[in-house]
């Protein structure tokens, strides 16, 4: 956004009053009255208005800020379309149900904690949101624990892990589409970029759950069995149904296919897929593409954790990209955060504080308003100069925008999904937070690979793109 020119230039002053207001606003509106981030978005769009009226700002401008802002989220929006098509025709055909199934199949009494983390991670993976993970596998989980009397708060840990392990690492999740989609990063690019501090975190995770894990010699699965009966009982579970979309959308991957092309390659793999065991009509096709896949099979846990995905099934989070991108054009365009970002920038000079910078700045906002879209959307787009300026490519930035941003607002307990998954699984967001592992250690990982300079990508320049590629030396840019 800072291509955007500053209509004005404000004092330090009133850009802080302004921000801390906008803070104030979404904060109380989230936490204390539990409104949508759309209304807090709104409000504070009102109040930036407002200000830029005052400071007589011509409406014109303000109107460019807003409209600038928001069409630098417009790939991310036909992204978004297509992942709630692919969603919906991966669980018409039967690819997410088998993917399901096989995760249930891993479980066992050894290990426990380090089963919970794998499955929900699989699950999470698969589906492609956090919260639904948490919200319907979560729940049996913690049934499961209940029953044996096992730690609520460690199996709340190991839930959160991996949904938001899989939330983060999923092609099909909004944050990871947004998080690349924003800086023009293609999308398994950006994926395979997380793997190297992602994976690490993983596996440490797993090894913390497997020494917590407690010894059951005999456990009663029932909650398991019901997930698992519903599921053949939809005469969905086929390996092929599994592996055929995955592989086609492995294969374009590995051709480094752009990611519509991806997306829909999968879309249309999956829907030749389901003529295998339905007959469906171009009408119905075009129903669940849209509204997506209504899962009717009496058993309400099986059909809550199918009955999503669809284009509609993304208005929310566009409305919600939409509006803070808007916000964002219009701190711009009234020198809100170009003011606050000038008194900070003297001292980001070289890598390491660039990227501990941007990761504070994503845990900040996190913390502050509880929003995970603008954690995201925010650092991405205030960060993206200064990453080109110290030479390191964009998908640097979108990693650290995950690594910190995405995985730490369960963490808070006033943010939109701390409150969701307290509610839900019954474990206070304070109680479980000392085991949510993975979501402690990514953002510890991130700016640890950043201060040692491990495994980030730098610009070449134009004798590198004739030549050999070769890295800058990190003290040639400080």
């Amino acid at each position: 956004m800072f291509r955007i020119q500053p209509a004005q230039t404000p004092s330090l002053l009133e850009a802080l009053i302004t921000v801390i207001s906008i803070i104030i606003i979404i904060s109380t509106s989230i936490i204390h009255f539990e409104t949508t981030p759309h209304m807090a978005l709104m409000f504070s769009i009102i109040l930036l208005v407002i200000y830029g009226t005052v400071k007589r700002v011509p409406h014109q401008k303000l109107q460019e800020g807003l409209s600038e802002g928001a069409k630098s989220g417009m790939g991310a929006v036909f992204i978004f379309f297509l992942i709630g098509m692919l969603i919906a025709s991966w669980i018409y055909s039967g690819t997410i149900p088998t993917l399901i199934y096989g995760g249930f199949e891993l479980v066992t009494p050894y290990f426990y904690l380090s089963i919970v983390f794998i499955v929900t991670a699989i699950i999470g993976i698969c589906v492609g949101s956090s919260l639904t993970t948490v919200g319907t596998v979560g729940v049996a989980f913690i049934g499961v624990s209940s029953a044996l009397d096992l730690s609520l708060a460690m199996t709340a840990g190991a839930i959160v892990s991996g949904a938001f392990f899989g939330d983060k690492m999923s092609p099909l999740s909004d944050t990871t589409n947004m998080a690349s989609g924003i800086l023009e990063v293609d999308l398994f690019d950006h994926i395979k970029n997380m793997m190297w501090t992602t994976i690490p975190v993983f596996l440490i995770t797993f090894i913390l759950f497997a020494l917590l894990s407690p010894d059951i010699s005999s456990v009663n699965f029932g909650e398991m069995e019901v997930y698992q009966q519903g599921l053949l009982d939809t005469g969905l579970i086929s390996w092929y149904n599994a592996a055929v979309p995955l592989a086609v959308l492995l294969v374009f991957s590995m051709l480094r296919a752009p990611a519509l092309l991806s997306l829909t390659a999968g879309i249309v793999s999956a829907l030749l897929l389901s003529t295998l065991h339905t007959s469906p009509s171009l009408t119905g096709i075009f129903n669940i593409l849209f509204g997506g896949f209504v899962s009717e099979t009496g058993v309400a846990e099986i059909d809550e954790l199918l009955t999503r995905g669809g284009m509609e099934s993304m208005f929310f989070t566009i409305g919600i990209v939409l509006l803070a991108l808007g916000m964002g054009g219009l701190l711009f365009k009234l020198g809100i955060v170009p003011r606050l970002f000038a008194s900070v920038e003297r001292t980001l000079k070289d890598v390491k504080s660039v990227i501990i910078g941007s990761a504070l700045n994503a845990i900040g906002i996190n913390i502050l308003i509880g929003e995970q879209y603008l954690s995201i959307l925010l650092t991405t787009e205030t960060f993206q100069k200064q990453y080109e300026k110290v030479g390191l490519e964009n998908k640097n930035l979108s990693r650290v925008a995950e690594d910190a941003g995405t995985v730490i607002n369960p963490l808070v307990p006033w943010s939109v999904c701390g409150v969701f998954i307290a509610s839900v699984l019954g474990v206070p967001t304070l109680s479980y937070l000392p085991f949510a592992f993975f979501c402690l250690l990514s953002p510890i990982m991130t700016i640890l690979f950043g201060v040692t300079g491990k495994t980030l990508t730098y610009i070449r320049n134009d004798a590198e793109r004739d030549g050999g590629i070769k890295q800058v030396p990190q003290s040639d840019l400080s």
